[in-house]
């Protein structure tokens, strides 16, 4: 049966009054990607279960372009990124896990970086910001997009990133406050940037891992100024940075090809890991009081979970067939997704791979519960899974979200469906008893009557 330990509910209270006693964040707001805490999980119990085209839509609202960013929630206004042609018709792409999807040159066609704003209520668009107008200097990848990185606010501004053209302030209204251009950076293959900024105590923190120079950098949020940048030795790599406050100090956690770096608020490195594969995508989260780290590029031998305690130091790397030591409380070494994050909802760490598989660990020992299950009728997934009134819910890139039993036992319980006609590769928010889902060509507002 599931259940939410009480160190899980001291976490999620402790974040509800960091969010309300620093900024005009609420605790129903969901204000980057995946929420507050990064995990992908809501306690709200009036959340629906079941939805399609007609059953528990309250609004849908189109959406020129193209964008794989998450919506994200402050209050009553929802935010998303997009990025239009001046041909009107996005550029082809195709569901999957395959290869042969490199670009080898960007579109020779005018395109618009824009920011949206839409009323969570009604779906009704509010403004609508052209940030950036030209030739993409860069090519994407057919299944990346020129703004897949989620966007950040602190309740008063929207902080937009878009890795090759620049990082942007606005005022919840939609007035530019100030813009940071940055230079396009070559990436594996031409695949495209995705790691999206955090956001912590007055400074926004984003990293590019690419094929010419990776850095983390931090920028305060007021100016745009930057405060500090570290050089790191990566290579392309697409996973958004995690803020982990834990018992004994604030990490900025940075998952990579060569390394999982963990630095302090000053750019320091504290400590490090190796032993990833060679492409990390998948966002880290705490939970229990460990941090959770996954990498799972499809073509490697090692793909792996780990789960790491505070306060280490130095090079904590495991040495020879060991799973854990001091500071590494387990690791599953061939167990993490590729694309999607992993989730920890009550004591289990659920894992949900491209293909169309979902496994289950115990969350503090990394103990195997179920071996990969296929799920039924799931096909290719890109999105990470999300959770709430013990269910597990993973939606497929054809518009088809799955609902899995939280627990020991997997069980598929239910399927809802959208007549969606472009790919789903979107996280969704949650707020306010609302699920905000994007396809790729409009949004949802998912609620009950």
């Amino acid at each position: 049966m599931f259940r939410q330990t009480r160190l899980d509910l001291f976490f999620l209270s402790m974040a509800a009054l960091i969010l309300c006693g620093s900024t005009r964040l609420s605790a129903e707001d969901w204000p980057q990607f995946r929420g507050p805490e990064s995990r992908g999980v809501s306690e709200a119990m009036e959340l629906p279960d079941r939805w399609s085209e007609s059953e528990n839509v309250v609004w849908k609202t189109p959406i020129a372009g193209r964008g794989w960013s998450s919506p994200i929630v402050v209050g009553e206004r929802l935010f998303l990124t997009t990025v239009t042609r001046n041909t009107g018709k996005p550029e082809d792409a195709k569901p999957g896990l395959y290869f042969g999807g490199n670009r080898e040159k960007p579109a020779d066609v005018p395109h618009a970086w824009k920011a949206i704003c839409l009323d969570r209520k009604s779906g009704k668009p509010l403004w609508e910001k052209t940030l950036h107008q030209g030739k993409p200097a860069t090519s994407r990848h057919i299944k990346n997009s020129y703004a897949s990185e989620t966007p950040v606010s602190d309740g008063e501004h929207l902080y937009v990133l878009f890795g090759d053209v620049g990082l942007y302030c606005l005022s919840v209204d939609g007035d530019l406050v100030w813009q940071k251009k940055l230079p396009p950076c070559k990436t594996r293959y031409d695949w495209g940037t995705a790691a999206s900024p955090v956001l912590h105590e007055g400074r926004l923190y984003l990293i590019s891992d690419n094929e010419d120079a990776s850095y983390l950098a931090a920028i305060d949020a007021k100016t745009g100024e930057q405060v500090w940048r570290v050089e790191r030795d990566e290579k392309s790599n697409w996973s958004t940075p995690f803020i982990w406050r834990n018992e004994l100090r604030t990490e900025i956690i940075t998952p990579g090809t060569g390394r999982i770096r963990s630095y302090d608020l000053d750019g320091k490195l504290l400590y490090e890991l190796s032993g990833c594969s060679s492409i990390t995508i998948a966002m880290p989260y705490a939970a229990h009081g460990l941090l959770y780290v996954s990498s799972g590029y499809v073509n490697d031998d090692m793909r792996p979970i780990f789960a790491i305690r505070p306060g280490a130091s130095g090079d904590i790397s495991l040495r020879g067939e060991a799973t854990s030591n001091e500071f590494i409380a387990w690791c599953q070494p061939k167990a993490a997704p590729y694309n999607p994050s992993t989730i920890v909802y009550g004591d289990q760490l659920y894992v949900l791979h491209d293909r169309g598989l979902m496994a289950s660990y115990d969350a503090l020992t990394g103990e195997v519960i179920y071996e990969k299950k296929r799920i039924p009728g799931g096909r290719s997934f890109t999105s990470s899974p999300w959770a709430y009134q013990g269910k597990i819910f993973c939606l497929n890139e054809f518009g088809k979200t799955l609902a899995i039993a939280a627990g020991p036992e997997f069980k598929l319980l239910q399927t809802n469906e959208l007549d969606s006609t472009e790919l789903c590769m979107t996280t969704p928010a949650i707020a306010d008893g609302q699920l905000i889902l994007r396809t790729g060509d409009a949004v949802y507002c998912i609620a009950k009557p």
